[in-house]
């Protein structure tokens, strides 16, 4: 266990910081979910209405460090590839 002050401190910092970055991470998967499953459903209004809010919160987790700049942008554009391709497919 962490025995004088400074450690004190950035061993509760840590531990703020990755509860923090749970609870974000939970939330993001959670939307990718719901957006993989509007997809998977062949469901185009409902992937059309998801994909902002999906790429936002990516963007945000970017942003706060939660993920990485280059996966975050690996996974706007397969979200987005995926989203024209069924838009595509259905029209």
């Amino acid at each position: 266990m962490v025995s004088h002050k400074s450690a004190i401190k950035k061993h509760r910092q840590d531990e703020a910081r990755r509860v923090r970055n749970h609870r974000h991470i939970s939330r993001l998967r959670t939307q990718v979910k719901k957006f993989r499953k509007a997809l998977a459903s062949g469901d185009e209004k409902a992937s059309k209405d998801l994909l902002p809010a999906t790429l936002s919160m990516i963007d945000r987790s970017a942003k706060l460090g939660v993920i990485h700049a280059n996966a975050a942008a690996r996974s706007k554009s397969r979200a987005t590839r995926a989203a024209n391709k069924l838009r595509t497919a259905a029209g």
